[in-house]
């Protein structure tokens, strides 16, 4: 397999976690370089990991997995996204920002962004991929958009304050539902 299609695969497979970078961008009220650092560190650890466990496992784990991990993701992104949309509808000064942030819903972010990269791990050890490169490719290009995402989010959303923050719940969910049909209608 070749740079240039481990490189892309690596880019399509960092757009979830690019979408719900620049969600959690969004909805957070300070831009902080270690809060980015933090979620791209997580997005790009967890998009590295699952292949890597997804190809050890090769094929024998495919048909469990791929029964409810579009369900795992649905439900994630939908109950993180309407947490957002939630708070976003509330007065914000009665009630704590939600914070993507931190631990709980940042593992529950990097879980649902990165099963389809456990698939993917279970298909480069059917092909005989080099999986300790495109690990790290897998990993460094989810790092680099992830921060990207969140520092994009945060600059937009401080022109237009909570509107984006319903609109990265908006996009979580719509993302669920992506992931959900898209399985379902395989």
């Amino acid at each position: 397999m070749n740079f240039t299609f481990i490189f892309f695969i690596s880019i399509s497979l960092a757009m979830d976690a690019f979408a719900v970078s620049l969600a959690s961008g969004f909805s957070h009220p300070k831009f902080t370089v270690p809060k980015a650092l933090r979620m791209a560190l997580f997005f790009g650890g967890f998009q590295a990991g699952m292949p890597l466990i997804g190809w050890y496992a090769g094929t024998h784990i495919q048909k469990l997995i791929t029964a409810f991990d579009h369900w795992i993701a649905f439900i994630l992104l939908a109950l993180i996204g309407g947490h957002m949309i939630y708070h976003a509808l509330l007065n914000h000064s009665e009630t704590p920002r939600f914070d993507p942030f931190q631990l709980k819903f940042l593992t529950g972010l990097a879980i649902a962004t990165s099963i389809d990269a456990l698939v993917v791990g279970i298909s480069l050890a059917l092909i005989k991929t080099p999986i300790f490169m495109t690990v790290a490719m897998i990993g460094s290009v989810t790092f680099l958009l992830s921060f990207m995402g969140v520092y994009l989010g945060r600059k937009s959303g401080d022109l237009f304050g909570s509107k984006f923050e319903i609109l990265g719940g908006l996009i979580l969910i719509i993302l669920g539902l992506k992931i959900l049909i898209e399985h379902l209608t395989a």
